[in-house]
């Protein structure tokens, strides 16, 4: 049987077991052949590529550095300039309504006090109703701050004149703007305003002064005291919001917080009105150019009252002469003349010159040099001969005063003078203030008439203001004080929060002698030059003077006189001054000018300060 074997190494393939017959050739192996391609060539374009890498390398490093001088340009060059340009078109500071403090007198009632108000103007080529029915509408509800209201043909008048901007009203209180805003008319623009307001009118103007329309003071404590006046707040910053609106950025520290102080004067206002009174009556009937009153507490130098006339009504302050928003009770100078006897007097008898009870020879008139010096009565009453002291006062003797005054050393007469001020600036807390005039000492000393001539109150100029200061040194027992309107700053319930400093009063006579001489002007009351300043059941000491104008060359003008009286109430518990001051009355003395004026400014002295009557 036969039988067929199979490879185990090779599955399905036929193996035979007997060996290959003799002479059968093997099959060579086939050789193997790898194929192998021809290397590529490198394209052409190989070369470019380091150049344009290079290339755009360029182009970018050049943009780099084009960016970077942008930014230099931008941010350092300009940055500057630009971030102002970016802050004013997108942030904007605005200051909030801050109003001015409050102005009050002694007892607290408003002399000045800031409100809003508003400014009308009027652009016929808005509007959307007849031009007729905006007039009759806007009358309806217009009324100016003098309470008069126009008429609907006045105002369509006023349209006519121009398309737009047509001022028509200033100053319109505040309700009188939201009675228009109401009216909901187009071509009617209210702009608001703060603004000054003087509910006395001109009754203060005198020492409140005047704020202009950018809220500057001008004159008098709106003026010398500005800085306590204007208040101090942080402005507010707006932003622009997305929309285009502008809304505040945060609000300042402090914002919300105001304080509730006023300025308080010395000034009192009823005080104050009558005396007005009393000095335009006297300006008036003598057909004066002008005239000025003072009353002043000697024992501290408060002022209780300063009036000048004429005068000006604050609130319309454009409307007036520019030369009356001046103070001339302190701001001009004049020679005192016989007021300033008493002070003489008091020098005197500091400087052991005189004695109370000593007598001088009054010839009437002496000659001295080229100069002839007379007593104002030497054609109706002659020469007096031997008179006392009180008398020299109580009938103004010039002749008296000169041979007083020739006892004295010069020098020390000179050094008594300075050392009341003469020549020296008036410290005092109203701006403007003048310094007066005193000679040189020099020619003081050595030049015989200047002693004569100031001795009856010539060749040396002071202030009315400085005058009374003067004579409150007789009424307080010999202490200069310092003049001042400004009482302080208090808050709404009445008590102080801040007072200004003042200097020690400096002494400058013994109380014996100032005593004495307040004594000796009493007679000037009582039966001398000024009786018509004497009030029943009242010593009052006084004194009058009628000197001639001083001009600028040196000289007089002859027949143009200045006026004026000072009284010290009352002679035995002395405490206040009144000074009037008459300029070029037509006719008429100090005792007949002045006096009066004094005696009805002291008559309400008694009664709004109590005083009561003199024991005797």
């Amino acid at each position: 049987m036969a039988s067929s074997n199979y490879s185990s190494g090779s599955p399905g393939r036929r193996r035979h077991r007997n060996p290959r017959p003799v002479g059968q050739l093997r099959s060579a192996p086939i050789p193997k052949f790898e194929v192998r391609q021809p290397p590529r060539p490198e394209p052409a374009t190989s070369k470019c590529i380091p150049v344009r890498l290079y290339l755009v390398w360029a182009v970018l490093l050049a943009g780099i550095l084009g960016l970077c001088a942008n930014l230099f340009r931008l941010q350092i060059a300009r940055g500057p300039f630009l971030k102002e340009q970016a802050e004013y078109q997108q942030q904007q500071r605005s200051m909030p309504f801050i109003p001015r403090r409050p102005i009050t007198d002694r007892n607290g009632n408003i002399l000045a006090i800031d409100r809003q108000v508003y400014t009308l103007y009027a652009h016929p080529v808005l509007f959307k109703d007849p031009p007729e029915e905006v007039a009759r509408q806007l009358a309806s509800v217009l009324v100016f701050d003098d309470l008069s209201s126009p008429s609907a043909e006045d105002l369509l008048d006023l349209f006519g004149l121009a398309q737009s901007g047509i001022k028509v009203a200033d100053a319109l209180a505040e309700e009188v703007g939201d009675r228009i805003l109401d009216l909901r008319l187009d071509g009617l623009e209210l702009i608001r305003r703060p603004h000054r307001l003087y509910p006395q009118e001109g009754l203060g103007a005198d020492v409140v002064g005047y704020v202009d329309d950018e809220g500057n003071g001008q004159a008098g404590v709106e003026h010398s005291q500005e800085n306590l006046l204007r208040r101090t707040m942080p402005s507010l910053l707006f932003q622009r919001a997305v929309n285009g609106a502008w809304v505040p950025a945060k609000l300042a520290t402090g914002f919300v917080q105001m304080d509730d102080l006023e300025l308080r004067l010395t000034i009192d206002s009823r005080l104050q009105r009558l005396a007005r009174k009393a000095l335009a009556e006297q300006v008036q009937a003598y057909k004066a150019e002008r005239g000025t009153a003072i009353v002043m507490d000697a024992r501290d130098g408060s002022i209780l009252t300063l009036v000048n006339e004429p005068s000006y009504n604050p609130n319309e302050y454009f409307k007036f002469d520019p030369e009356l928003f001046k103070n001339w009770a302190l701001t001009d100078l004049y020679e005192p003349g016989s007021t300033f006897k008493p002070i003489n007097v008091a020098l005197a008898l500091e400087a052991g010159a005189i004695a109370p009870d000593t007598f001088i020879n009054d010839e009437g008139s002496i000659q001295m040099g080229p100069w002839t010096i007379s007593n104002a009565d030497f054609s109706s009453a002659g020469a007096r001969g031997m008179v006392s002291i009180t008398d020299i006062i109580k009938y103004s003797s010039n002749i008296g005063m000169v041979r007083i005054m020739q006892r004295m050393d010069p020098q020390v007469y000179y050094e008594g003078l300075q050392r009341l001020g003469l020549g020296k600036p008036l410290d005092i807390d109203l701006p403007f203030v003048a310094t007066g005039t005193l000679k040189s000492s020099e020619q003081f000393v050595n030049v015989p008439i200047e002693v004569a001539t100031s001795s009856f109150g010539q060749g040396f100029s002071i202030t009315p203001l400085q005058l009374a200061q003067i004579n409150a040194s007789l009424a307080n027992g010999g202490k200069l004080v310092t003049p001042h309107v400004v009482e302080g700053l208090f808050n709404s319930e009445g008590q102080l929060y801040w007072q200004m400093s003042r200097p020690e009063p400096q002494q400058v006579f013994s109380p014996q002698t100032t005593q004495t001489v307040v004594e000796m002007m009493e007679t000037v009351v009582e039966g001398g030059t000024g009786k018509n300043a004497h009030i029943p059941g009242y010593r009052i000491g006084g004194k009058t003077g009628t000197a001639e104008k001083a001009s600028a060359s040196g000289g007089y003008y002859r027949g143009t006189y200045i006026t004026s009286f000072v009284g010290i109430i009352p002679v035995d518990a002395p405490r206040y001054v009144v000074v009037a001051v008459v300029d070029e009355p037509e006719g008429g003395s100090g005792g007949l000018v002045a006096a009066p004026v004094v005696k009805s400014i002291m008559e309400g002295l008694i009664t709004l300060e109590h005083i009561p009557p003199s024991q005797k």
